[in-house]
């Protein structure tokens, strides 16, 4: 519904400030699906997907399809240039509807070949932030506000259990102890960061175990999640494995990725 309803409006608003003119565009690219395989589809896709297609037949260039999680992965590779000339790397896709491992294979001309290792097998890395931040009173969505929470901890020794299995993870069982805490009584600025020691913690097994069963890659981190500071930090401290981030400000924009 808020596509819908706001597209249009910023769509309008792109065009009265770009420094382009409507025959400039050579083509239009859109996330059109959540993942590049066979069967994936989220109803919200179809809001954008048909605002594209409206925008390409009006201005007579081709419609370029592409898909949500390739998006994120490619703003993420923006100023990681150099994993182009890598036969591979992991990619681990953090947001409110994704936590995946990823296996990818890059091209410079063409769209990569990703392969999905592991994931979540409930809740999402986002999911949890922003259901923990709602409880300790944050807005929604919560990451800026619970990272902010979680740098005025004046104590650092809450240890939320982390819950890994091979090269999958579940983070319902650390949404339920932090709101427990919560519950309990524990300090709110202490819980917040604890969830990020938590997402660390778990991310760094990921990493640990991808490379014992599918070996040593470089790994890049994109979405949403990826864009905190804090977790970057703590996951510099935990993980000796070289990782790489995108710059936090693409970290959740999609559309840069599929423009790239």
């Amino acid at each position: 519904f808020q596509h819908v309803k706001n597209l249009p409006a910023l769509l309008r608003q792109a065009a009265e400030q770009a420094e382009c003119r409507p025959e400039d565009i050579c083509a239009v690219a859109v996330s059109s699906r959540p993942r590049p395989v066979e069967g994936s589809y989220m109803p919200v896709f179809l809001a954008g997907a048909g605002q594209a297609r409206t925008l390409a037949a009006a201005l007579g260039v081709p419609l370029i399809p592409l898909d949500h999680q390739s998006g994120h992965i490619r703003a993420a590779l923006i100023g990681n240039e150099e994993l182009f000339a890598a036969e591979s790397f992991y990619a681990l896709h953090i947001s409110g509807g994704t936590s995946d491992l990823l296996l990818v294979k890059p091209h410079k001309e063409r769209n990569y070949e990703i392969t999905l290792l592991g994931r979540s097998e409930d809740l999402h890395a986002g999911q949890m932030v922003d259901r923990v931040g709602v409880a300790l009173g944050c807005g929604f969505p919560s990451g800026p506000h619970l990272e902010a929470m979680a740098r005025q901890a004046v104590k650092k020794d809450i240890r939320i259990p982390s819950s890994v299995r091979g090269i999958h993870c579940s983070f319902s069982g650390g949404e339920s102890a932090a709101q427990r805490l919560l519950a309990g009584g524990a300090e709110k600025n202490e819980i917040a960061y604890g969830v990020y020691d938590l997402l660390a913690r778990t991310l760094g097994k990921l990493f640990a175990n991808a490379y014992q069963s599918h070996g040593q890659r470089p790994i890049l981190l994109c979405g949403g999640v990826a864009s905190s500071l804090l977790l970057r930090e703590l996951l510099a401290q935990r993980c000796s494995m070289p990782l790489h981030f995108g710059q936090s400000r693409y970290s959740s924009d999609n559309a840069v990725g599929i423009a790239a």
